[in-house]
């Protein structure tokens, strides 16, 4: 087992998105940069990312929406936007011959709708800038002293066998990422590390997340989507939120973009007792708009049987369900529909009740919220107010934002921020 020391100006740690900006940024303003990566390869939860077409940016170029989105902690975001946003984001990749493209709600992905293709340009981008890489990078340690960091030992797995050694850096960047999709490799190593060095780190979980509910009907609609609904979340018999947009039945419960958006607070609210969702299929009509159109329907459709008119309204996949539900026979012509009957309808239209039995883990989680306290980070540099010369990017602070390409960009600002004065002797 051999040993080996080698010096650099700036050692990264973690080769996501933000630990590939950072030490791409540092090396193009001149410094000797490591990027020590846990994986055989680069930024593999990048490649999961907008189901694999890699949802890059968001095509807002106004810095206060775009904080207004991340929620309280977005204030800590507005120097590192300011150096380098969505707007210059899309000129990096542009300028790198990578066509991109905006989609519904200003989310911004490579024309070609392969996540690779961004992978490749940030490897093109660190092998320009000359940035060395370890790959299987297992850090046993850090040696601290005076509040720096003096130096990382680790080992490097290799087909050879094992070789530890020691690297020392003049600055460091820790961009380990949070614990969501720990297939990945993202397992909060870094969490670990940062509490021994005397951070803080605010309560992390799964965010961005499906979830679980009682209901058993569910698992029979796996796979049905419905775009343009409401959810309404309630505690205690009182409403809470509203989420508007898309939403996906799963074998286990509720997915899709509004309640991945919704599940932080979802979360939040489960841990003060029972949730219930009251999902609304027409959520542009009140009950009385829709009962005049289920009326004028009805006349229409007099002589249908109840099972064929549904298909209006429903999925086929769906039609079964419903029936069962309502408790109405399929063959039941529509002018037979009692009023009574015809009101149940309309509720479950406009409020179908479901209970929730919590969030998935980790492994469906988009991202983790928590992290590194901001207040031990200097926001306009992303340098530790605890350790002297450390940096952060990514994840592992505590940021988090909704789906349509925040994350990614909180990672690309911080990346690049914290590769900008981490180069800087």
């Amino acid at each position: 087992m051999g040993k080996f020391l080698e010096t650099f100006d700036v050692a990264v740690i973690g080769g996501g998105p933000a630990g590939i900006m950072a030490a791409g940024r540092a090396a193009e303003l001149g410094a000797k940069v490591i990027l020590l990566e846990k994986n055989k390869t680069l930024a593999q939860k990048l490649l999961l990312t907008g189901n694999g077409r890699c949802n890059l940016t968001q095509n807002q170029l106004d810095n206060r929406k775009f904080v207004k989105k991340i929620g309280l902690n977005g204030k800590f975001l507005f120097s590192s936007l300011s150096r380098f946003g969505p707007k210059k984001t899309m000129q990096f990749f542009k300028s790198k011959n990578l066509l991109l493209k905006i989609e519904e709600d200003e989310r911004v992905f490579p024309k070609s709708d392969c996540a690779k293709d961004v992978l490749k340009i940030l490897q093109k981008y660190l092998e320009t800038q000359k940035v060395k890489i370890f790959y299987e990078a297992d850090i046993i340690n850090f040696k601290l002293k005076n509040k720096q960091i003096k130096k990382i030992k680790l080992v490097l797995s290799k087909a050879k066998g094992l070789k530890n050694g020691i690297i020392q850096a003049r600055n460091y960047i820790i961009a380990t990422g949070g614990k969501s999709y720990p297939i990945t490799g993202s397992t909060g190593d870094g969490y670990q590390w940062l509490k021994k060095m005397g951070h803080t780190i605010i309560d992390i979980a799964p965010a961005l997340v499906p979830i679980k509910i009682k209901e058993n009907w569910i698992k029979d609609l796996q796979g049905l989507s419905f775009k343009n609904i409401a959810i309404n979340i309630f505690q205690n018999n009182k409403k809470k939120v509203t989420y508007f947009g898309e939403m996906i039945f799963t074998h286990f419960g509720l997915s899709g973009p509004i309640i991945l958006n919704a599940s932080k607070e979802i979360g939040e609210f489960l841990k003060k007792g029972k949730v219930e969702i009251k999902i609304d299929f027409k959520p542009t009509l009140n009950f009385q708009q829709l009962d005049e159109q289920l009326q004028n329907d009805f006349q229409r459709n007099a002589n249908k049987n109840f099972e064929n008119y549904l298909c209006k309204l429903f999925p086929k996949k769906m039609i079964s369900i419903i029936i069962k539900l309502l408790e109405i026979n399929a063959n039941k012509k529509i002018n037979a529909i009692t009023k009574e009957e015809r009101k149940n309808l309309i509720n479950f239209l406009k409020e179908t009740k479901i209970s929730v039995l919590g969030l998935m883990g980790y492994d469906q989680a988009i991202i983790t919220s928590g992290g590194i306290n901001l207040k031990e980070v200097d926001s306009k540099t992303m340098r530790s107010k605890i350790i002297d010369n450390l940096f952060f990017a990514g994840e592992i602070l505590d940021l988090d934002g909704p789906t349509g390409g925040y994350n990614l960009q909180i990672c690309w600002s911080t990346g690049y921020t914290a590769g900008t004065y981490a180069s800087i002797k």
